[in-house]
């Protein structure tokens, strides 16, 4: 019994004690991080600032089949979690420890969108940190709608198109509110990777990936089978 209490104390020692070192390491990194970001730029003048570009889009003028289709492919559990998915996190960190590196992040549209306005595509884990206290101030004083709405004006969808009203006239010379359902698909399947899917590509990935944005949308309740097919 002795000898288990001794051997019990090591492991503590050697591995819980180090663990909690570096992860306050990394905690206050990421804090000081963010906190450095609001400071030269506080979010509501950030996003101030977003809104009053002149090819800022607002909700109303967004299709829903776009914005339902984007939270299909993207974060289907959008409406229903604060900022952080705790299922896809772990999801990520199971990726993460199989690859052995930091390929998968689990990030959600929340997180996404504070890492568009604040933050690199820096995969260190201070990063990570900042980026959801970020989150906590967007899902604290704005609501979901809101937060895709400026996810959907933030995000590259390649070719040199930042946000959803410069993509739908540089790839189809229309507003967004006038694509098709096949256009607005091929638009959704864009922000996972702009430099493979890009349109200018023409490649079989674009199509692949846009199939992969029908299925997930007939899944989640957004199309039935009919329409998928159609658009198909």
């Amino acid at each position: 019994m002795k000898l288990l209490k001794k051997l019990f104390k090591l492991v503590f020692c050697i591995v819980f004690i180090p663990t909690v070192i570096i992860a306050t390491i990394i905690v206050y990194q990421g804090y000081s991080l963010y906190k450095d970001a609001i400071t030269n730029m506080p979010l509501n003048d950030k996003i101030s600032n977003i809104r009053n570009d002149k090819n800022y889009i607002y909700s109303y003028d967004i299709p829903t089949t776009l914005k339902n289709g984007t939270v299909a492919i993207e974060d289907h559990r959008f409406y229903n979690h604060n900022g952080f998915d705790v299922i896809s996190t772990l999801r990520a960190i199971i990726t993460n420890i199989s690859n052995k590196e930091l390929t998968s992040g689990g990030s959600t549209i929340t997180q996404q969108l504070a890492k568009n306005l604040y933050f690199s595509q820096s995969k260190k884990f201070s990063r990570k940190i900042a980026e959801l206290f970020v989150v906590h101030e967007l899902e604290k004083n704005y609501s979901k709608d809101d937060i895709l709405e400026l996810y959907l004006n933030v995000i590259y969808y390649g070719d040199g198109y930042t946000g959803l009203n410069n993509a739908s006239y540089g790839y189809f010379n229309k507003s967004p509110k006038e694509l098709s359902l096949y256009e607005q698909t091929l638009l959704i399947a864009l922000p996972n990777a702009p430099s493979v899917y890009a349109l200018s590509e023409d490649n079989t990935y674009t199509y692949t990936r846009q199939q992969y944005v029908i299925d997930a949308m007939v899944k989640y309740g957004y199309l039935t089978k009919e329409e998928a097919k159609k658009i198909k």
